[in-house]
């Protein structure tokens, strides 16, 4: 069952780089007492994802964080080195970038995409929510994973 206004965020465990090397962060502690604007995306460095969902929260992090999102994270089903690279090549410090390496996320969450053959293996939808204290209090998941328009930035800008 996919993710709704109202339904908790599923228990997962990500892994993330840290100064000292990949390492885990849940959802708790992720979403514990804070609003989050979380967005997934089917994979790091792909065109859609690289050249247009990640850029705008880039460039609308301060504005999000002054309409009282206290964090925001980008989750994919790849490894923690591709996310880390991602992070890095896209300038993109202000965001939190979690390996669902798994898939255990997307596929709790009801938002696993495939397989497919170009990516050959599960991996997420596009979608974008604000999860308020680990509480969905916004979602929306895109009918095709080349679109990423209500889930973009200014999409969640409007929501709030």
């Amino acid at each position: 069952m996919t993710l709704k206004v109202g339904d908790k965020l599923p228990d997962a465990t990500f892994k993330t780089m840290t100064s000292d090397g990949p390492g885990e962060i849940s959802t708790a502690d992720l979403t514990s007492g804070k609003t989050v604007v979380l967005f997934g995306v089917p994979g790091a460095f792909t065109p859609t994802c690289h050249m247009n969902h990640l850029p705008g929260f880039v460039e609308h992090a301060d504005t999000l964080k002054s309409k009282g999102i206290d964090a925001i994270a980008v989750v994919s089903v790849n490894d923690v080195f591709v996310m880390d690279a991602w992070q890095k090549a896209s300038n993109a410090n202000a965001i939190t970038f979690l390996a669902d390496t798994g898939a255990e996320f997307v596929e709790a969450a009801g938002l696993g995409l495939g397989p497919a053959p170009i990516f050959g293996h599960l991996r997420s939808q596009r979608f974008a929510l604000i999860a308020k204290d680990g509480e969905v209090s916004f979602i929306a998941v895109e009918d095709s994973p080349g679109d990423a328009t209500k889930t973009g930035a200014a999409a969640i800008l409007e929501a709030l």
